[in-house]
């Protein structure tokens, strides 16, 4: 059974409160007095169930948008992530077609020059060691990765400390124990 209720604050708005179906017999047993068990009741006890129940749909509103609030600064990170993923991946592949006369390895720095002409080439020699007679100007300097992805040489030494902590972790990870519950170790002490 509904009843549609004005709250006394917003009499403006209503509110649709579902009640419990009666029954004179119940489970099939007669009652002594169903006008006990079937009345309404006071107005007012409408009136807070009303209120009850706006409040509910206000929390259930505002619930979910905090939840897809959080769920929007994720998708934005990830989109932002894969655009950063592009953007490296562009810039890989430019520097692999990149002029070179030597077998480039993992591992090493390779410092990118152009010609006049606009030709891009890696060499193995600093522009410190060239000195003032480096021959052509001078890009960057990269690093070519065992992925074979390049890191510009400003961020070597963070890219360096990243990967020495990813190795350390493998090195160990026949020692991490499995969990089945998540794991706030750390967070709470």
């Amino acid at each position: 059974m509904e009843r549609t209720v004005s709250l006394p604050n917003q009499p403006d708005k209503t509110t649709t409160v579902t009640l419990v179906e009666s029954s004179s017999n119940p489970s099939g047993v007669q009652l002594v007095s169903s006008y006990q068990t079937n009345r309404v009741g006071d107005p007012t006890d409408l009136v807070a169930l009303a209120t009850q129940v706006q409040r509910g749909d206000d929390f259930t509103k505002a619930n979910a948008c905090s939840k897809l609030t959080v769920i929007a600064d994720q998708i934005r990170y990830l989109q932002e992530q894969a655009r950063k993923v592009l953007e490296d991946a562009k810039r890989d592949a430019d520097l692999h077609h990149a002029a070179c006369n030597i077998v480039k390895k993992a591992g090493n720095m390779y410092y990118l020059y152009q010609r006049p002409s606009g030709q891009k080439y890696f060499s193995i020699i600093s522009p410190k060691e060239w000195g003032p007679s480096c021959p052509h100007t001078y890009v960057s300097a990269f690093k070519l990765q065992h992925d074979m992805s390049w890191t510009p040489v400003d961020q070597v030494e963070k890219r360096d400390a990243e990967i020495a902590i990813m190795d350390k972790v493998l090195r160990q990870q026949t020692v991490l124990p499995a969990y089945t519950e998540p794991n706030f170790r750390g967070l709470s002490e």
